[in-house]
This record gives structure tokens, C-alpha cells and sequence, in this order.
């Protein structure tokens, strides 16, 4: 969510000083490449690039699209076959060994639902939204759709001028995007080509989660490049601790939320939801018992405690002499010791091999090595 983030605050700023854009978008993949369907590259009329759209291999030729783009002032699609090791035009022996199509569209500030104003809908609340992205595969020359249909969680519906009459046929699969939770290729050969002047079209329906809401409990020194790192992957921070001599704003980074607060009452005071994550870090065995004990009773997919496997055990104990004890789901949701097995020492590095936990656990993933996986990067 970081480099969309970054692309709309880029986007801003071009406009104030009224420079145009080029957005550049992943639609389609057959094979291997570095970045899959829905990566984006903002390209400002000085060459300047803000996200990427693959490892670095095809950024030097999607410059020059884009700057083509700029003077037709049109959206394009453009093929890329890094399995071809005769194809110059992006180097040889990529090793991505893949046929990527990118969409090049050009950004009409004017239009109130372009391709950024929908992005940055998209990102502006807490929530899941379905982008949708039609294109032609069957002919490249037609004058391609692009970025057109922005379905949000709480139900609003945002539609470009040139994708209304769109929303009927489409509007299936945006519903079972949501449900499944995750991004889907269609090809539409009837409903829409009726529609759209006999033009077969392609869609990317992607769907765009909310960022992990990471929560700190602890404001001790070795939660800072915890959440530093969380910050740089765009997600959510919030920090809590009951001392106001150690939450305060002025130690972590400014996007970070600072609460002061007694392990009783800090569920009182956040969102929470399937993408929220606890890391239990005080350094304080009462207040983290307290905490964990109020949190066990939510849903949260992700409580990381601090420490040796012993003070979950102690805790465990604890929780049994008040009469409370967890279901094999509740003891499933707390990983303690929290992180991966990295051999992990300073606390920067048990801050990667927390946030990688993370991001394995939220993505379904085991966090193993990948060299040992034995089929594709990515599904």
C-alpha cells in the first residue's frame, strides 16, 4: 500500500506545479516476472519514476513509452517478453521468463475520476476495495479503457465517464473478488463488446486489501526499528505503554499513533479488525499479562509476545488460576516467542524477523526459505 501512497503524494505534487503524468500498470502475466499484475509506476514529464513495474529491467524502456504517451495523450497497451532473448527492447536473458502487458494512461488532471483520483479513493480509508482496469488484449492499436471502476468495502461505487454503462456486466465478479479476497483476469467477449463499440476487453479486478494495523505495546528503545520497518512497508503503527515517560511522540516516527494507556483500557481506543496485529514488548510481565489476557478474547489473527517460551507458559498458568483457559484457536493466534528463527540478536534485527512473521502469517505463507520451495514464487 506504501507505493500507492507514494504515488498519489507524487502525483499531488506534479499538479501543483502543473506537471502531467503517465500511469503505468501491470495488467497481465504469462509466465515468471518480478512484479505481478496491479504493480504501478507514476513517470512525470521530466523522467522522474515513483514506484516500479518490475526488478529495473523494463524501467528504462517504459521511460520512453511513457513519454510517447505524453504526446498522444491516449492510454496504451505495451507487450514485453522478457522469455525472448533476442528482444533488445528490454535486454536479453532477463531470467523473468514471462509476457508482461503494461497499460500506459495518460493523466487528465481535469478528470475527477482518473486513474489516481480512484486510487486515491481507494487508499483513503481503512478499508478493502476492488479496482477495476480494462484493456484489450486481441488488439493493442484500439484505444484501450484503463483504470475505470473503483469499488469500495462500505459500498460506494466510483466510475470513470467512459465506464458506466460498464458497471452492470462487471459487477459480478467485483462481488466475488471482495468475497475471495483476492484479484482475478476476465475476459469479456459479448456483454461488453456489445457496449463498447464490438471491442473485446480484458479486465484486471483486483482486489486491494487495507494495510496491516501494526500495534506495539511498549515504548521501550528496541521498539523504535520495529516500527520504523512497519512504517516503510505502508503499514498502520500505533505504539502504547501505561508510562507517559517513555509514549512519547517525539521518540517514534510521525506517522506513528502514541497511547498512554492502562492494558484494560487500550481495546477501548483502537479499530480493530482482521488485519490488526499486537506485539506484546513492555518488558513488563503484569502489564503484557493484562494485555494478552484482553486481546485473547478478540479475534486478532496475530498476538507476538517478547521473550522465551517460558513466559507464555508462566502466563498460561496464570490465566488457569483465574479460571481461564484457551481454546486451541486462541493459543493458535499467539506466536511466542514472536518472529522467525534468523538467529536474531539486536533489535533491529528481531524487528525483521518480526515484521517477517508478520507479513508470512497474514499472506498464509510458512516463512520458510525459498530455495526449497519447489513450484512457483508466487500462485
Amino acid at each position: 500500500m506504501n507505493e500507492l501512497q507514494q504515488i498519489v503524494q507524487a502525483y499531488d505534487t506534479a499538479k501543483s506545479a502543473g506537471r502531467v503524468c503517465v500511469l503505468a500498470t501491470v495488467v497481465h502475466l504469462e509466465g515468471s516476472s518480478y512484479r505481478r499484475p496491479g504493480a504501478r509506476m507514476l513517470v512525470l514529464e521530466d523522467g522522474l519514476m515513483i514506484g516500479a513495474i518490475s526488478g529495473g529491467c523494463l524501467e528504462g524502456d517504459a521511460l520512453k513509452k511513457a513519454l510517447l504517451t505524453f504526446t498522444e495523450q491516449t492510454t496504451r497497451l505495451v507487450t514485453y517478453d522478457t522469455s525472448d532473448e533476442d528482444d533488445i527492447s528490454v535486454g536479453i536473458q532477463l531470467g523473468c521468463e514471462g509476457v508482461i502487458q503494461v497499460l500506459f494512461e495518460y493523466i487528465f488532471v481535469s478528470d475527477i475520476n482518473n486513474p489516481i483520483e480512484l486510487l486515491r479513493k481507494a487508499i483513503a480509508k481503512r478499508q478493502h476495495a476492488v479496482l477495476v482496469t480494462l484493456f484489450d488484449l486481441t488488439d493493442k492499436k484500439n484505444s484501450q479503457i484503463g483504470t475505470c471502476l473503483l469499488q469500495e468495502q462500505n459500498g460506494v461505487l466510483t466510475a470513470a465517464n467512459n465506464a458506466t454503462q460498464l458497471i452492470k456486466v462487471i459487477e459480478p465478479a467485483i462481488k466475488a473478488v471482495f468475497l475471495n479476497g483476492k484479484s482475478v483476469f476476465k475476459e469479456y467477449t459479448n456483454d461488453i463488446t456489445q457496449i463498447n463499440d464490438g471491442i473485446s476487453t480484458s479486465a484486471l479486478i483486483e482486489f486491494l486489501e487495507a494495510p496491516i494495523s501494526l500495534v506495539v505495546v511498549g515504548a521501550g528503545n528496541d521498539a523504535v526499528p520495529l516500527m520504523q520497518m512497519a512504517t516503510i512497508l505502508g503499514w498502520e503503527v500505533k505504539v502504547v505503554d501505561g508510562r507517559n515517560t517513555h509514549a512519547k511522540a517525539d521518540r517514534f516516527i510521525s506517522a506513528c499513533q502514541v497511547l498512554v494507556s492502562k492494558p484494560e483500557a487500550v481495546l477501548e481506543q483502537i479499530q480493530l479488525d482482521n488485519r490488526t496485529c499486537f506485539v506484546l514488548m513492555t518488558h513488563n510481565y503484569k502489564y503484557d499479562l493484562q494485555m494478552l489476557k484482553a486481546l485473547v478474547k478478540t479475534e486478532i489473527p496475530y498476538i507476538g509476545l517478547l521473550g522465551p517460551k517460558k513466559k507464555l507458559e508462566k502466563m498460561l498458568d496464570d490465566f488457569k488460576k483465574e479460571g481461564l483457559v484457551l481454546t486451541e484457536k486462541q493459543l493458535s493466534n499467539i506466536y511466542a516467542p514472536t518472529g522467525l528463527d534468523i538467529g536474531a540478536e539486536t533489535a533491529e534485527e528481531i524487528a525483521s524477523s518480526i515484521i517477517a512473521e508478520i507479513q508470512a502469517v497474514f499472506n498464509g505463507k510458512p516463512g520458510n526459505m525459498l530455495k526449497w520451495k519447489q513450484n512457483a514464487i508466487h500462485n
